[in-house]
């Protein structure tokens, strides 16, 4: 069977709509053309690979780190789980002290950012290229991750500043500069401003213009064919409205919609699960098995751990230094706190929700394997027979909840909407931070930036998901090769905090608050 891969890709998972005005058309095409164009190198240089392989160097970074904190903590993720529920329930918290929210805010704003559409698209791309195996691999670097958001956590709180007005800033930026400090390192500022420049554009990548392409291309699913930057214009005044009134106004409006959404999509998906009960077994053999196999080109065993690896860092942002940043504003006197509350983030993120979009895919059957080729295709159960390159992540992801009942794909496009919307405003957030870090903190600058960021949701909206993908994954990865230096570096005082915290917890000089 000869594909043409282009045309595939391009049709992949593709509704019958009605063509829109050419004029519009060549809006949004040269809108992608100038972003493709501006953005190829940086996408090149993060994802190349090792000499004589296909395994990209930044995969192993995360991978190595993941372990490392796993192992230098004594598998802090799984000894400390329930103490995490407690303090999230608000068990230990006293609303005196210093911060803007709750530990559950504070859960709910990070959640925000990482529950998104790399939950939905990002796994049908993981799934699509790298084969059903590629869910084990997502799931292994989620447990692992624990460790490195605990980490990274732990150090926000610890080194961020405290303003008179009750407001507070911290992130990988603080500890660098201040942490570095205390230590006696070298180089902690300029790794603190590279780090922030890196999250400036991940803000604008896969924090904005990622989730705005995949929420257009699930409405244009519903609705028929129109021009991406109409649903960015709209989608910019909304997040405009939301994010000028601060963390607060943020933490109000995530706490409600993370819960709702979280509920509705892991639902949807268990109803589909449920109904192909006979299909779980079955499923999860074909998880084990492509995760350890070497067959096929994308579907063998390093083409999974690549996408699963790749996927579930985009997903929940492990070692990245971002959640950091959201962690910092919480109300409390001690910085461990926070990192344990953070660990419940990638297992909710990844083991959870990403797991549930890939039995879904896998379940349904909408997959099959080109014996030829060993490509992964989508199967639309007609004479089409179509390659999966990640193009149309989120259709894939909607013709897996379409095949059960029709309308599902209405209940997905809400849950999108939702998603990219509180991903787009937690990650406003993040962006500010850094941008204030190196302009200066001031109302006007705050409004500069946030003027930037919605201007970029129209952009994202507009231009073609390759390059938005290969963009957000190459602008949130440099900032964890920053971010990650930085944690080896500092991570002794986070065990220091750790040692001390589990002491007192156990003599019972730090007992729960209510």
């Amino acid at each position: 069977m000869k594909i043409n891969h282009k045309a595939a890709a391009l049709a992949a998972c593709a509704l019958p709509v009605a063509s829109a005005p050419a004029f519009a058309q060549s809006l949004d095409q040269k809108i992608n053309d100038g972003f493709a164009s501006a953005t190829g190198w940086f996408v090149n240089f993060i994802f190349s690979s090792f000499p004589g392989t296909n395994f990209p160097w930044i995969v192993m970074w995360l991978v190595i780190a993941a372990t490392v904190f796993t192992l230098y903590f004594g598998f802090v993720q799984f000894r400390a789980f329930p103490h995490s529920i407690s303090l999230v329930k608000g068990d230990y918290s006293d609303p005196n002290d210093a911060g803007e929210v709750s530990h559950f805010q504070a859960l709910a704003t990070a959640l925000s950012g990482t529950v998104g559409l790399g939950n939905i698209a990002g796994v049908a791309v993981a799934v699509g290229i790298g084969g059903p195996g590629a869910t084990f691999w997502m799931i292994l670097a989620g447990l692992m991750g624990m460790a490195s958001k605990f980490t990274e956590c732990t150090l926000g709180v610890k080194y961020r500043n405290e303003y008179a007005d009750g407001t507070v800033s911290g992130g990988p930026m603080y500890y660098m500069t201040k942490g570095f400090k205390e230590r006696g390192l070298p180089a902690g500022k300029a790794m603190a401003v590279l780090f922030s420049v890196f999250c400036i554009l991940g803000s604008l990548g896969g924090g904005n213009m990622f989730q705005a392409n995949q929420a257009h291309a699930q409405i244009a699913n519903v609705v028929g064919d129109y021009p991406g930057w109409i649903t960015g214009i709209v989608f910019a005044g909304i997040v405009f409205a939301v994010i000028i009134g601060g963390l607060k106004s943020i933490a109000q409006v995530t706490e409600k919609v993370v819960p709702f959404m979280g509920i509705l999509y892991v639902a949807t998906a268990l109803v589909i699960i449920l109904m192909n009960a006979d299909m779980i077994g079955w499923a999860i053999g074909q998880i084990f098995s492509g995760a350890f196999t070497g067959l096929g080109i994308a579907g063998g065993m390093v083409g999974a751990l690549i996408q699963g690896f790749k996927r579930a860092a985009f997903s929940n942002e492990a070692g990245v230094g971002s959640a950091a940043i959201a962690h910092s504003a919480v109300r409390t006197k001690e910085p461990i706190t926070e990192g344990f509350a953070s660990l419940l983030e990638p297992f909710i993120d990844t083991v959870v929700i990403c797991t549930m979009t890939a039995l879904v895919i896998v379940i349904t059957g909408q997959l099959v394997s080109d014996p030829a080729t060993g490509l992964y295709l989508l199967d639309e159960g007609a004479s089409t027979i179509q390659t999966v390159d990640g193009n149309k992540g989120v259709a894939l992801t909607s013709a897996a909840f379409s095949s059960a009942f029709p309308f599902f794909k209405y209940i997905l496009a809400i849950a999108v909407i939702l998603f990219a919307f509180s991903t787009m405003i937690s990650w406003s957030y993040y962006g500010l931070k850094a941008w204030t870090f190196l302009f200066g903190e001031g109302r006007s600058k705050e409004v500069a930036f946030k003027v930037i960021f919605c201007v970029f949701v129209v952009i994202g909206a507009s231009a073609n998901l390759g390059p938005v993908i290969d963009f957000s994954d190459a602008a949130i990865f440099a900032m964890a090769v920053v971010n990650i230096v930085a944690l080896y570096l500092l991570m002794p005082v986070v065990k220091g905090e750790m040692t001390s915290y589990l002491s007192r917890l156990k003599s019972g000089e730090i007992r729960k608050f209510k």
